[in-house]
């Protein structure tokens, strides 16, 4: 199978169920946001020695594979049926894993600044993406007409967006990096 098609050459796209739409249509922004922030991820992965971290960043690459399908349904019939999207109890586990985390953290006193060792800071890039995956979402769900409720996704956004920025603290806190605060 050859990887270029030709069918996107005037500037549209296929979404699933076949409906084509133009490139900039919100669910291609929805999508590509996430293909970037599931990109970013595998950054982190491919630097993080912490297998635990590493296999649950993996479910989280598959969530957002997950969400992709889902939005790219969103507005045709066949979504209606399909399950795809995120599991009702991701949300709950990505919690989970935060208050973990925060259990190994000192206590934050301070705004901080992005940065620190470079896997944190890679994680800090992952984190700005997923708040633009979200906003996108948003404007998505805000302008079309979907055919599938997605407010679990959207949900599971906003704590993936949480979980990478306490993810970054914890790296530099690993690696001994001391994080630097905002002065106003």
């Amino acid at each position: 199978m050859k990887i270029y098609t030709k069918t996107g050459d005037q500037g549209k796209t296929g979404l699933l169920g076949g409906l084509r739409v133009s490139k900039h249509h919100p669910c291609i922004e929805v999508c590509g946001s996430l293909d970037e922030l599931n990109s970013w991820i595998g950054v982190i992965r491919s630097q993080s020695e912490n297998q635990e971290i590493n296999s649950r960043l993996e479910e989280i690459q598959n969530d957002l594979f997950n969400i992709g399908a889902a939005v790219a349904g969103c507005l045709g019939e066949t979504s209606k049926k399909s399950g795809i999207g995120v599991q009702p109890d991701r949300a709950e586990q990505l919690e989970q894993w935060m208050d973990d985390i925060t259990e190994t953290l000192p206590p934050q006193r301070a705004f901080l600044l992005p940065g620190g060792a470079p896997t944190a800071s890679w994680t800090h890039l992952a984190r700005n993406v997923c708040r633009r995956a979200e906003r996108n979402l948003v404007l998505m769900l805000d302008t079309e007409e979907t055919k599938l409720d997605l407010s679990r996704e959207l949900v599971f956004l906003n704590r993936l967006s949480d979980l990478l920025f306490l993810l970054a603290r914890s790296f530099n806190f690993e690696s001994n990096h001391a994080e630097t605060e905002w002065h106003a």
